[in-house]
């Protein structure tokens, strides 16, 4: 009885994706098996953790922590409130990740195995994705353009391309938000795709609750939380659905606001990162991505709230001086947002963490790492021609203004865009699964039509030249990589 009532659900498309997308991101977790951590996020998410799971509550930079980080950063231990055993309490970061990693920890142990156990964890968390958005598609295709037979091989296509995307397959090794920041948000959109179909009180709570949480991973999100608030309220007229969203937004993040407000004695928000995301953004010897040198100034003050208000003190002095730098930093935050996916790749390789890898090796991990965020991305451009302006378009559409704005203005990176991987992978799927004729068809039916169209073809060009502009600017960057002592040029982040 038991086989033949999960039979359905085991033969499923989204179960079958899931264990295919399951399976390709367990290889590298088992192949880094006793890989330890890098990246001065990951060492922070880990002393988290630690904390978190050993009962301190959530402390870093304990006495025995901070000896390892003394050679690069000098930290001012003056602070009353420092204790050397359990650390400082700190708001810098948002807590879901760190409590995530917490609650792996308590099950398996915070031992060197830790690090094996959060990597599968992540791999199941990652491999989620993939049925995720096939089900967002099928809520999201324009079934005026499909046929229910193509609808489902679209939606089918885009879980494949998520299933197998080349940077997420790996990103369950390092300790990152954004293994649990991406399902949280896919679950979120989906929660609001149905919503929308019917209505009802729970499905609104669970697009605020999912939001909520998200926010409560990164709290970037928040402006497409406030922005899909007001989608329920105008675009579908669901008033009593907008405000029950609202509720369960509210609730979710108000217990970790009202701690960080009592830690600091101040109205504060969900982190208090930004204004060292600030003063990086708009440093005078930076280009608004991340960048290593700087990035340690404001590290020893242990105080948060000090750290906050120190750096965007400075960041507001660097614009007072040059407000002409305005502008270029925004475009090129816009550039990084949409490059290519090389930054982990040229920091780990050259640090030597995998070795020596021949050239002719190395240029097709390469290649395998940069040409599929380009293929997707320029498809998905096309794909969006097939949009029709209806709710779940209008919401898409807020989605990426809401989460790009905020980086083109204070701090950008690469892998700051995969949070919309996902979704470009469904507009991709559009276009391969109708083809030039859907595209066509979408430039007869209106005036309008043309010039989304058009739209879509400047977006192509600009894609293409943001990426030869990188490629130009990388060159020697590049050349030493693929040198015969790449592996050891050991460039920062």
């Amino acid at each position: 009885m038991s086989s033949s009532r999960f039979g359905p659900l085991v033969r499923s498309f989204p179960f079958r994706i899931f264990l295919i997308a399951l399976c390709l991101r367990l290889i590298p977790v088992l192949f880094t098996r006793s890989l330890g951590i890098g990246l001065d996020d990951m060492f922070q998410y880990d002393m988290l953790a630690r904390s978190l799971a050993g009962g301190n509550g959530f402390r870093w930079y304990a006495r025995a922590d901070l000896t390892l980080l003394e050679p690069y950063v000098d930290f001012d231990l003056s602070d009353p409130a420092y204790d050397p055993v359990r650390g400082v309490a700190t708001s810098f970061r948002a807590p879901l990740y760190p409590a995530f990693l917490a609650l792996i920890y308590s099950l398996f142990g915070a031992g060197e195995a830790r690090f094996f156990a959060a990597r599968f964890a992540q791999a199941l968390l990652g491999a989620s994705l993939a049925p995720l958005a096939y089900w967002i598609a099928l809520r999201f295709l324009p079934a005026a353009f499909l046929k229910e037979e193509a609808e489902t091989k679209a939606a089918r296509l885009a879980a494949w391309m998520v299933a197998a995307y080349p940077i997420l397959l790996l990103y369950p090794i390092g300790l990152v938000t954004e293994n649990l920041f991406l399902p949280f948000v896919l679950l979120a959109f989906l929660f609001l795709l149905r919503a929308r179909e019917r209505p009802a009180a729970a499905r609104w709570l669970l697009s605020g609750a999912g939001l909520g949480l998200a926010a409560l991973t990164r709290s970037v999100i928040l402006p497409f939380a406030a922005l899909a608030v007001l989608w329920a309220w105008f675009a579908l007229r669901q008033k009593r659905g907008a405000a029950l969203m609202a509720l369960a937004l509210a609730l979710t993040v108000a217990p970790w606001v009202v701690r960080n407000s009592l830690l600091h004695q101040k109205l504060s928000g969900i982190e208090s990162s930004m204004g060292y995301n600030l003063y990086l953004g708009y440093h005078p010897d930076g280009d608004g991505s991340f960048f290593f040198g700087p990035s340690l100034d404001l590290l020893p003050i242990l105080d948060d709230a000090a750290r906050d208000r120190i750096g965007t003190q400075k960041a507001l002095g660097f614009i007072q001086e040059r407000p002409d730098r305005i502008l270029p930093l925004a475009l090129n935050r816009l550039g990084f947002f949409f490059g290519l996916e090389t930054r982990a790749f040229t920091y780990f390789y050259s640090n030597d963490v995998f070795g020596y890898v021949p050239p002719p090796f190395l240029l097709l991990i390469f290649l395998l790492l940069t040409l599929p965020f380009i293929v997707v991305s320029v498809s998905a451009a096309c794909g969006s021609v097939l949009l029709r302006w209806n709710p779940p378009a209008v919401l898409l559409l807020l989605l990426f203004v809401s989460y790009v704005t905020p980086h083109v203005f204070i701090l950008s990176e690469d892998r700051f865009h995969l949070a919309l991987v996902p979704f470009m992978a469904i507009s991709a799927a559009w276009f391969w699964t109708t083809g030039c004729a859907g595209l066509a068809a979408r430039w007869r039916a209106s005036r309008a039509s043309k010039m989304i169209a058009l739209l879509a073809a400047a977006a192509v060009c600009l894609l293409l030249f943001n990426w030869g502009l990188e490629l130009w600017r990388d060159t020697d960057t590049l050349a030493q990589l693929f040198g015969p002592h790449g592996n050891q040029s050991y460039f920062s982040y």
